[in-house]
């Protein structure tokens, strides 16, 4: 009995110095006991819903919140960031002006959630967007502005490209965007984060069945030019439908311009929909699988070549010298209505 009651008394003093060390130790770190936990539980439950999900970056986020489209549940700023104070002050003034709650996790809790992307210290808990599905009243006739330039996307699946696609239209004035539902890369937050935000103030629309679309819009007097790699010999040999170099493209009326997959380009039945097939002309011989460029960088190029043509941006002499270089040997590059060279342009204005 009393070799016992001598085990009990030396467990319990020895619990009770533990103890006191290791509030002694909270003490001294000036850490009330039992605030890690609670702390960690708090940042446990930063998770998003599953019907919400994580915006990250510093651009898409401000924008998201100046466009008010999404429904934002709470505004993540790292703890102790430094760096962009002025764009991380706005979050937090039009934050609190909607009385949106705002956490400051530290940096590695943000790289979890956000499984370490470039975050830049900016999260937000949003609804998701959706492309809009597109319908035809209410909108003005092609005569009534014949620069007008929508961007049609079949099938693009990298989040990545469709981001940069979004972040060029947008800064070069194409007027909608279009996107095929099939096949094609939701609005994702790395799609936003790809864009720099301008997915999150852009209009973009999909259909069901693009191939019915192009017909119904080229019925209506828009061009629907698609797109072909550089060197296409199988479409530029055996196609009906004409392909020219970009920068021979005369933009006299609305025009919708149309690329494809990263991967197989423009299905069949979206080809043969078009009525004119575009192209890049590169600088040099290629060898084989190097005959092709990026769809994102493509579509800047593209975009860029017919923009400039707009009323108020004058590239007509840097295109004039471009257009003086010969043709790469073995792309046929053909004639259309609407369609004509430097020389011919001149031959018309002569006449």
């Amino acid at each position: 009995m009393g070799l016992l009651w001598t085990i009990r008394a030396a467990t319990r003093g020895c619990s009770d110095r533990l103890v006191a060390r290791h509030f002694s130790q909270a003490a001294r770190r000036e850490v009330r006991p039992g605030g890690e936990e609670l702390r960690r539980l708090r940042l446990d439950d930063l998770a998003p819903t599953p019907r919400l999900e994580l915006l990250f970056g510093l651009s898409p986020c401000l924008l998201a919140l100046r466009a008010a489209r999404r429904r934002v549940a709470r505004l993540l700023l790292q703890a102790g960031g430094a760096g962009l104070q002025e764009a991380r002050a706005e979050l937090l003034r039009t934050a609190e002006a909607r009385d949106i709650p705002v956490l400051r996790p530290r940096r590695q809790k943000l790289d979890a959630l956000c499984h370490y992307q470039m975050h830049q210290g900016v999260c937000m808990e949003v609804t998701p967007l959706r492309p809009q599905p597109y319908t035809e009243p209410g909108e003005a006739s092609p005569s009534d502005d014949p620069q007008q330039l929508w961007l049609v996307l079949e099938g693009l699946q990298d989040p990545r490209n469709l981001g940069a696609v979004l972040r060029s239209a947008h800064f070069l004035g194409v007027d909608k965007i279009i996107i095929s539902r099939r096949n094609s890369c939701p609005l994702t937050p790395i799609v936003s984060k790809a864009s720099a935000g301008a997915m999150e103030v852009m209009d973009v629309f999909s259909t069901n069945d693009l191939p019915g679309f192009l017909q119904a819009k080229a019925g209506q007097g828009w061009l629907v030019a698609g797109t072909v790699g550089s060197l296409a010999p199988e479409i530029s040999q055996s196609s009906k439908i004409p392909v020219t170099s970009c920068l021979e493209f005369l933009w006299d009326r609305p025009t919708l311009l149309v690329l494809g997959n990263e991967g197989s380009g423009l299905s069949q039945e979206v080809q043969a929909s078009c009525q004119l097939l575009l192209t890049v002309l590169p600088g040099r011989q290629l060898p084989p699988r190097l005959e092709s460029l990026n769809v994102s960088v493509a579509t800047g190029i593209l975009l860029h070549s017919i923009c400039s043509q707009r009323k108020g941006f004058s590239a007509e002499e840097e295109r004039g010298q471009l257009l003086q270089d010969p043709p790469v040997e073995g792309l046929r590059l053909a004639q259309h209505p609407g369609l004509c060279s430097g020389s011919e342009r001149e031959r018309h204005k002569e006449g």
